[in-house]
């Protein structure tokens, strides 16, 4: 989703986020999850940084029991709400990805929403060396990136803006060096005039880093596509799906 933390919109950037993002591409992205990664009713994912729950309902529907991790409150809620309202298979816990460990064993993790590039490299392996031990063996992780240096430096855009709802959103990114990043300040306006200014960053990571960072994890990067199952990454597509295996 975003590393800025919401405090004015709390009780809107749910709102926001389904409208940026649509329902049909949720839905093939399950549909590519339960296929490529054999998931079966009572497999075992884990929803790492997961947002308002979008894969961890979807997953869960199917009978897949998923751990969703956020550190944002009003996420973790909803999806508390929703997985007791349909008698799903999940437990909801919030807390900060990067300090999350687990005893239980999962068939699949997921980093979804470019959420792996919220963390510089020492955080990143930290969080992958967990990811790693908390998978069971050949267990898999799919990483959804919009910040690999192949797309960032084609996509990348100094001033821009949108509006979504009754809200206008004002973008000023800079395109940084050591460590290569991409920091951004969004000035986010109300109908009525409110305004809230909100930071964050992305790191920015090459194939070949994000290749690197997973083998000194133990993990072997399999596939990248732009388009799940059906469509190879190539340079300068909008997205990427990073598929890797937990060494044995």
């Amino acid at each position: 989703m975003s590393n800025i933390n919401d405090t004015y919109f709390d009780g809107h950037y749910k709102d926001i986020w389904r409208a940026i993002i649509p329902a049909e591409l949720t839905v093939k992205e399950v549909e590519f999850m339960l296929s490529y990664f054999k998931l079966e009713p009572g497999s075992k994912v884990l929803d790492l940084m997961c947002g308002y729950g979008r894969h961890t309902i979807g997953l869960a529907q199917k009978g897949i029991v998923v751990t969703a991790v956020d550190n944002l409150a009003e996420y973790i809620r909803e999806i508390k709400e929703t997985a007791e309202k349909e008698s799903l298979p999940v437990e909801a816990i919030q807390q900060d990805a990067i300090s999350f460990t687990s005893s239980a064993q999962y068939d699949l993790t997921l980093c979804m929403g470019n959420s792996l590039n919220f963390f510089n490299a020492m955080d990143a392996h930290k969080l992958l060396s967990n990811i790693h031990a908390a998978l069971k063996p050949g267990g898999y992780l799919l990483i959804n990136s919009w910040s690999l240096t192949e797309i960032a430096v084609k996509s990348f855009v100094a001033r821009s803006w949108n509006e979504i709802g009754d809200i206008k959103f004002l973008t000023a990114s800079e395109y940084l060096f050591q460590p290569t990043r991409m920091e951004f300040t969004t000035t986010a306006i109300t109908k009525d005039g409110k305004t809230e200014v909100k930071r964050g960053v992305d790191y920015i990571y090459s194939v070949a880093e994000t290749d690197a960072m997973l083998r000194q994890t133990g993990f072997r990067m399999k596939e990248i596509y732009s388009i799940p199952g059906r469509k190879k990454f190539t340079l300068g597509e909008p997205r990427a799906y990073i598929v890797a295996e937990k060494n044995s």
